[in-house]
């Protein structure tokens, strides 16, 4: 058998691995959000949900909001709607009245809609 009877998969493997390229940047773009859409329009649609605001503590104490540093927290939240929902992230080694604490001073800024982010088991 001489190497003119044989299949050269070389350039197939080539084109195959440009066209799954082209599929996952495409899927990476769709699933961000990056791709302008211009969306139809219905007149029964409810209204798009606002992200919450994330507060981060640390175990060292350091607050964040939506991964900022934060070092006056009423200053950091008075751009935003108090009927905003807002979800601390407190890291499991710190004391609980460092969480409650901080879960107080939200509340007394008047947002009402606070929850706990819990890594599940």
């Amino acid at each position: 058998m001489d190497d003119m009877d044989e299949i050269n998969i070389v350039p197939l493997v080539d084109v195959m691995l440009v066209l799954l390229t082209i599929v996952l940047t495409t899927a990476t773009f769709v699933v961000n959000g990056r791709i302008p859409v211009d969306l139809a329009k219905a007149s029964a649609a409810a209204p798009a949900q606002p992200a919450p605001l994330v507060l981060t503590l640390t175990q060292h104490q350091a607050l964040y909001l939506n991964d900022e540093p934060v070092s006056d927290l009423a200053e950091a939240l008075k751009a935003y709607a108090v009927s905003t929902n807002v979800v601390v992230r407190a890291d499991g080694s710190i004391a609980l009245a460092a969480f409650v604490e901080l879960v107080d001073k939200v509340k007394a800024l008047g947002y009402t809609q606070v929850s706990l982010e819990v890594k599940r088991q």
